[in-house]
């Protein structure tokens, strides 16, 4: 029973050194972009998925390849576009000449990990086919429902520059991701940096480095078991609802509230446990402290929210109303 015990834990140690390294690959490739691995990887462990929002340039569609290539799983890239189908993105029947008959061809959801980038740009049918993938891990055509293989990570991009020829994302689609991360520009050391790491992988562009792959799928499915093992207090659980309840006007934080339409339902308290407990779980520790909910709080709850016409007006952000919220909200 010991030695099983210290197998076990030796297994976790060596999956979580795999993630460590992972990380460090990809912060060497990724200058600045410390928060959008965090959250890549924890989306992974607590199966949700992400949206990433910023300016062309800011290395969006880079990140989520870069990481894609870390792991030993499948991976699609899918480019959203105003004249995409449903089917582009689920499969469809194809005629088979030499039986003649019809066969469902899997289409790029069928993968692991699936960049949809600007997805902005699809119509809402193509956003709305999204939505039982995200949601339920399964696609339903012609009447067959197909399980989608765990684990399964949407990570979509979107540019807010643009207005023509772009469809937002509804609040039932938002609701959907567990992460909505905005990307800022660099700082000044930062941009020297990226200049540097560009001018040195343009050396080496005949070989088209790419990141090790350095997790497998059975070391995903070991963490993302152990995530959800780690312990969430009671005192915790409580701190996480009065943040979620706030945005409803509920408790100290409850005037912060006013210039939100939309509050956030019970899928906000859920994904923020879940994202604390991986957060917790990748810095090797088997319990959630407050810190875990306070990182993460801006990133889980702003997408979740929506604000009044008045609040937008006045140029109100739903991350800077969350940010209020999360100032006013006691942790005990």
């Amino acid at each position: 029973m010991q030695d099983s015990l210290r197998r076990a834990a030796h297994a976790q140690t060596d999956v979580q050194a795999a993630f460590a390294q992972a990380r460090t690959e990809l912060l060497r490739r990724l200058v600045g972009r410390e928060a959008l691995i965090d959250r890549l990887l924890i989306a992974l462990l607590a199966g949700g998925h992400l949206l990433v929002e910023g300016a062309p340039g800011l290395a969006k569609t880079r990140a989520v390849k870069l990481f894609a290539e870390t792991l030993s799983t499948r991976f699609a890239r899918i480019q959203a576009t105003p004249d995409l189908l449903p089917s582009d993105l689920t499969g469809a029947d194809v005629l088979r000449p030499q039986t003649g008959s019809f066969e469902f061809s899997e289409g790029p959801l069928f993968n692991n990990v699936v960049l949809v980038d600007e997805i902005n740009r699809a119509p809402p049918k193509v956003q709305s086919a999204l939505l039982e993938a995200m949601a339920e891990g399964q696609i339903t055509h012609g009447g067959v429902t197909r399980r989608l293989a765990p684990p399964f990570l949407v990570a979509a991009t979107q540019n807010p520059l643009e207005h023509e020829g772009v469809y937002p994302l509804p609040e039932a689609q938002l609701d959907r991701f567990l992460f909505y991360v905005t990307l800022e520009m660099p700082d000044a050391l930062e941009e020297r940096a990226i200049l540097d790491l560009a001018l040195e992988e343009r050396l080496g562009e005949a070989e088209k480095p790419k990141a090790r792959a350095l997790i497998d799928l059975d070391a995903v499915l070991t963490a993302k078991q152990a995530a959800a093992e780690v312990h969430v207090s009671p005192a915790v659980r409580d701190f996480i609802v009065r943040l979620v309840a706030a945005t409803r006007g509920v408790g100290a934080a409850g005037e912060a509230a006013a210039d939100i339409a939309h509050p956030a339902s019970p899928r906000g308290s859920l994904g923020l446990a879940a994202a604390a407990q991986a957060r917790a779980w990748l810095l090797g520790r088997d319990h959630v402290l407050p810190a875990d909910v306070e990182e993460l709080a801006l990133d889980a709850l702003s997408g979740r929210i929506g604000l009044s016409y008045r609040a937008r007006a006045e140029g109100k952000t739903a991350r800077g109303v969350m940010a209020a919220i999360l100032q006013r909200t006691p942790v005990l």
